[in-house]
This record gives structure tokens, C-alpha cells and sequence, in this order.
């Protein structure tokens, strides 16, 4: 059996884990479908009305088992982290409720006339339903993410006293809810969903244009994979080279706030200056591997990089080591390496992006089969370098689940036995594997399926709209 803690702990991985992938699809396409909507009403080109259907398909799959899996997660706040629920509930309670009453109203009232509507309301109708979901999905990501950032850098609160037990009061909820945290992880989660989104395009599109261009193998609908990669490309071009470059600053961020996080982040144990900035790291031993020590590994980095990093601009800067902080430290091996792959896989995708931009500037995107293979590998890696960076931002924040205000042990329920919590764990480990596994037969049968024929639509969804129906004048 494991102990009330650790079960805890792994269970709210383990459903965070599965769970994330649903918002990501969701929030990363809703500026697609919002984009093919606009596109479908203003040109009347059927191959915008098939990428609206086809990917409103895996929208709305995305929608509702994200929803599912998402509110357990938040009863997971009361069942095993009571004592955390009733010490942060009034600001915890605030978020949340707006994120279900406002953002998922929101997006689950018009997402009934967006997925069911298209031949029922006009153009106009139509569109500020496509918008209306959009910014739901993305006001939920707001709620949420203002509960998480207020945990790594809590601002607005004071600590009293009720019933024995010490609970947040907010005192200034603007600082609290607009805390120092907020704004760097809304630009950095919802660019990475759209850039994650972006590559399961790019990698589906190349799949089908390889089969087509490289095998000879005859796809009926082989423009709307084209349009696909090309749309996923422009988008990689954009969204590749801004996370990379925002995440520096956002590092910058975390060793002004968090800096035993950033220590744990560049493994770096005493304090020293002109650390260099590891891109390519390597475990010379198992001891380095589980135990990493950043003079210790054999690296590829640039000299002085990590103390320009954390000082904006200074290769000289001093560096605090995580010797200096006391109390428990984070697992900095599995920071340390969660955010190297991280960081790796963010220049990978700007050189994805640079790949198929040139490639596609010399008429050749359609015929290099290398460029098709690597987006097919890569087809999965955006949501697994969001799952890394969330790995980086909450591990790291340990052994706090309130940076500086409480310990993650001391948030636990204090009536969870050690085989509740265990059997607990174990169900919720199957569950949602099941859901995972359902999700992805479910996607992998709407591509198999392909896009609608352009025969499948009706007169209604080709017709070119009027300007007075789209509600502008040429």
C-alpha cells in the first residue's frame, strides 16, 4: 500500500496526464475552426466547409471527454486534497466556478448550434457561434490557469485563523487573480495547444500526401490533406519560433520567483557563475542520470548561458544552487530532464517549420519524403512537450502545492487511509486509460473515414453567401 501522500500525488498525475491532452486538441483548434468558418462563408470553397466538418468532428470528441475527465479532476481537490481545499477555497472556489459558469456555458451553448446548425441559422448566426466556442475554450484555459499561477507566485491573500486551522484570505483578489504568473503561462499554454494541434495537422497531412505522392497509393481527397499540411505549416512558422523565444523570457520569470525551481530546472547544487545553458545533455553514469549534477553530465551548451538566462543578459551572473535553499528539495532529475527534452523538442519543431516553409517555397514540399517522415514522427510531440513543461512547472514547485505558503504533504486529507488512497490510484489509473484508448479509436477511425466528400454537401453549405448574409459589404 502506498501512503495517503504519494497515492495522492500519483493519482492527480496520472489524471492530469490523461486529461490534458483533451483541453489542448480543444483550445489548439478552436482558431482553426474559427479560421475554416470565416473562410467557408466568405469564399463558399468546399474545401473549407471539409476542413470545418473534419476537424469539428475531433472538436467536439475533444470537448466531451475533456469535460468528463476534468470535472473528477477537480472533485480530486476535495477527496484527496481536502485540507488544501479548505485552506486556498476562497480563492480556489472563485476560478473554477467562473470557468464552469461562464467559459463552459459559454462553449457548450453554442457548440450545439456550431457542430448541428451550419443548414439551420444564417451566416452570421453561424459565425458568432464559431467565435462564442472559441473563446469559451479558451476562457476555461483563463480560470484554470489563474487557480494554477496563483499556487506557483500567490499575491492578494493573508493568512487567519478558522477552526484551528490557517486559511487563505483574499485581500486584494485583482493582485491575486492577475498574479505575476498568470500572463506568462496563458501565452505559453495557448500557444503551445495551437502549435500541438499545428503538428497532429502537419504530421496527418504528411501521412496521407506520402502514401499519395511518394507510394502512388490513390487518395481520393488528397487536396484536403495538401490544404492541411500547407495550413499546419504557415501556423508552425508562427507559433515554433514564438514559444521558444517567450519561454526564455518566462524562465527568466520563474528564477525571479521561483529560483530553487530554476536551480532544479539546470541541476545546478552550489551556487556559481557563468553556468552554462545545456541544449544537448547526457548522463555519463545511472548516478548522473537519476542524481544530476550539471558539472557532472557531458553536455552540448552555450558557456555562461544559463546565468544570461536568469539575469537577462549578464553570462557573469551568480546563479543560486539548491544547497542554499533548506527544506526538502524538488526530484531534480526529473526536472532537469523533463525540461532538457522540452527545450529540445521547441527547437525541433522551429526546425520543422523552417523545413517545410523552405521546402514549400521551392515547389518541393509534396515530394520530399524525408520532411514527411519527420512530421509523421512528430505528429504527437507537442502534446508531449506540454505534458513536460506542466512535469517542470508543477514537480518543480515540490515539495510547495503553495509555493512558500504550504507543503504539498500538509494539503493532503487527513482522513484518507493508505488503501483508500491505493485503491483509489489504481481505478482511476484504469479508467482513465480506458478513456485514452477509447479517445484515440474514436480519432483514428474519423481519419480513417477521411474528410466529407465534396458530393456529401449539400447545396445549402456550398452556395456562395450574399455580403448582406455575411453581414459586410464587398
Amino acid at each position: 500500500m502506498l501512503d495517503p501522500v504519494t497515492a495522492s500525488r500519483l493519482q492527480f498525475a496520472v489524471t492530469t496526464i490523461v486529461h490534458i491532452i483533451f483541453p489542448v486538441m480543444s483550445m489548439g483548434l478552436a482558431p482553426f475552426l474559427i479560421y475554416f468558418t470565416w473562410k467557408d462563408i466568405r469564399s463558399g470553397e468546399p474545401i473549407y466547409e471539409q476542413l470545418r466538418r473534419f476537424w469539428t468532428k475531433i472538436f467536439a470528441i475533444s470537448f466531451v471527454v475533456g469535460t468528463v475527465t476534468g470535472i473528477v479532476l477537480e472533485f480530486e481537490f476535495g477527496t484527496n486534497f481536502a485540507v488544501f481545499s479548505t485552506a486556498a477555497g476562497e480563492l480556489f472556489g472563485g476560478p473554477l466556478a467562473f470557468e464552469g459558469m461562464m467559459a463552459f456555458m459559454l462553449e457548450a451553448t453554442f457548440l450545439g448550434i456550431f457542430v448541428f446548425g451550419r443548414e439551420r441559422v444564417g451566416n452570421a448566426l453561424y459565425m458568432i457561434s464559431a467565435v462564442a466556442v472559441g473563446i469559451g475554450t479558451w476562457l476555461s484555459a483563463v480560470w484554470i490557469l489563474i487557480a494554477n499561477s496563483w499556487m506557483q507566485t500567490p499575491r492578494g491573500y493573508e493568512l487567519v485563523t478558522q477552526n484551528g486551522q490557517q486559511v487563505v484570505r483574499l485581500t486584494e483578489p485583482m493582485a491575486a487573480y492577475l498574479n505575476p504568473r498568470f500572463l506568462w503561462m496563458f501565452v505559453h499554454m495557448q500557444n503551445a495547444a495551437v502549435e500541438s494541434v499545428a503538428l497532429v495537422m502537419a504530421g496527418l497531412g504528411a501521412y496521407f500526401v506520402f502514401r499519395h505522392y511518394v507510394w502512388g497509393y490513390p487518395i481520393e481527397q488528397v487536396d484536403f490533406w495538401e490544404r492541411t499540411l500547407k495550413i499546419a505549416l504557415v501556423v508552425l512558422l508562427i507559433t515554433a519560433p514564438l514559444q521558444v523565444v517567450q519561454g526564455d523570457l518566462y524562465a527568466r520569470h520563474v528564477y525571479e520567483t521561483q529560483p530553487q525551481k530554476f536551480a532544479a530546472m539546470e541541476a545546478i547544487w552550489e551556487t556559481d557563475s557563468y553556468v552554462p545553458e545545456y541544449l544537448i545533455a547526457f548522463p555519463t553514469s545511472v548516478e548522473d542520470l537519476l542524481d544530476p549534477r550539471a558539472k557532472d553530465i557531458f553536455g552540448i551548451g552555450i558557456p555562461g548561458g544559463a546565468s544570461w538566462l536568469a539575469s537577462g543578459g549578464n553570462p557573469e551572473a551568480t546563479i543560486r544552487g539548491l544547497e542554499e535553499f533548506e527544506g526538502p528539495q524538488p526530484p531534480v532529475a526529473l526536472v532537469f530532464w523533463s525540461f532538457r527534452i522540452m527545450v529540445a523538442l521547441g527547437f525541433w519543431f522551429i526546425l520543422l517549420a523552417v523545413w517545410g516553409g523552405y521546402r514549400w517555397w521551392r515547389g518541393e514540399l509534396l515530394e520530399d519524403d524525408l520532411l514527411h517522415k519527420a512530421l509523421m514522427a512528430s505528429t504527437p510531440l507537442g502534446i508531449l512537450a506540454v505534458h513536460l513543461g506542466w512535469i517542470v512547472t508543477e514537480v518543480g514547485r515540490q515539495p510547495w502545492i503553495i509555493q512558500g505558503v504550504m507543503k504539498t504533504s500538509e494539503g493532503v486529507s487527513t482522513t484518507l487511509s493508505s488503501a483508500e488512497a491505493t485503491a483509489s490510484l489504481a481505478g482511476f489509473a484504469f479508467v482513465y486509460s480506458l478513456l485514452l484508448v477509447l479517445y484515440v479509436y474514436v480519432i483514428v477511425r474519423i481519419v480513417r473515414d477521411g474528410p466529407p466528400a465534396v458530393s456529401d454537401l449539400t447545396h445549402a453549405d456550398r452556395q456562395e453567401p450574399s455580403p448582406s448574409e455575411v453581414g459586410v459589404d464587398d
